[in-house]
């Protein structure tokens, strides 16, 4: 009498196929590189910081004059890229913004070092104003305190043309104003740096509950209401997949995701929706810490989940990751 594995059809048997580490590798249609991830770094203008940030482990608020010491290894080690988020403490913010594309403020200051000190870096800029204006709202705002869209996407629109003169290789709106992807475009274009700097579009950015660690580093929390009238509710799947074909018409160049591990539906419909661009997420700062914070539970080993994270990311679509385990990665992968 035939046995039962005798009977089991040809097509059943899968497991033949990833019974060695190697060949189960092979199973992915993409891995985890070291040029795949790129490092947010916080960037103060005491020139001499390195702050702990206790809500996101490991990371700092950094000044200028710490930049060398701290990227040099971790360009030694493989770093590829970083976007870099402004955090001014001394500045005297307004409403408009003003201290965003200051020349002698903490972001622009830092791409010119970072230019001279490591010219192979690829180097990112987060625009957005809410790190600058006194209500620490996105964008500008109408005496009833509701977003005021066009002189706002014309100030972002100015930020990132400053950015870009600096030296900045991508220039990313986070600020999700309507129409800033095209107003920053058409800016670039008229300075004569639309053939030199990267526009990176936060297209799908969801009003998130992840995002607490970040406002506690960049001290960016609005001092009223919330942002709920400009960043994506987090049910909302048709508005964010009519968002990323807006952006791509308004000359966006990267597409991106944000917060990642809750919207790895969004990634993938986002690859469908722009498989010509590259794909971006942004593993924020809420996932980093409760990935740390489960490790420290023993719920699960550190590394193990950083992994399956960042390739369930990269399954979805995603061929770019926004990650604070940036420098771990740069230790666990291969070169």
């Amino acid at each position: 009498m035939p046995s039962s594995v005798e009977t089991m059809d040809i097509s059943s048997i899968l497991q033949g196929g990833y019974q060695h580490p190697l060949s189960r590798s092979w199973q992915g249609r993409r891995q985890l590189t070291r040029s795949m991830f790129m490092y947010p770094i916080f960037i103060t203008d005491d020139p001499e910081a390195s702050v702990v940030i206790p809500s996101l482990p490991g990371q700092r608020r950094w000044g200028v004059n710490k930049l060398e010491s701290f990227i040099g290894p971790l360009v030694e080690k493989g770093l590829k890229s970083v976007i870099l988020f402004g955090v001014p403490l001394t500045c005297e913010k307004d409403g408009c913004g003003t201290p965003a594309d200051d020349p002698s403020g903490p972001v622009i200051q830092a791409i010119e070092k970072l230019r001279v000190l490591f010219p192979s870096l690829y180097i990112a800029c987060d625009v957005c104003l809410c790190e600058y204006t006194s209500h620490g709202h996105c964008g500008l705002l109408h005496d009833d305190g509701t977003i005021n869209t066009l002189p706002s996407v014309q100030r972002l629109a100015e930020v990132a043309v400053n950015y870009a003169k600096a030296g900045a290789h991508c220039v990313a709106p986070s600020d999700m104003m309507d129409g800033r992807v095209k107003a920053i475009k058409r800016a670039l274009i008229d300075a004569n740096l639309g053939s030199k700097c990267t526009l990176m579009s936060y297209s799908a950015k969801f009003a998130s509950a992840l995002y607490g660690p970040f406002r506690d580093a960049a001290g960016s929390a609005p001092s009223f209401g919330d942002r709920k009238c400009y960043q994506l509710p987090p049910t909302a799947k048709g508005l964010a997949r009519r968002a990323i074909k807006r952006d791509i018409v308004e000359g966006a160049d990267i597409i991106m995701v944000k917060p990642a591990l809750p919207y790895l539906d969004i990634i993938s419909d986002a690859a469908e929706l722009a498989p010509d661009h590259p794909l971006a997420c942004y593993q924020v700062s809420g996932e980093f810490a409760m990935v740390h914070a489960g490790a420290a539970a023993g719920v699960y080993d550190l590394k193990t989940m950083a992994f399956e994270t960042t390739e369930s990311m990269v399954r979805a679509g995603a061929t770019l990751i926004l990650s604070y385990f940036t420098p771990d990665f740069l230790d666990w992968l291969e070169a």
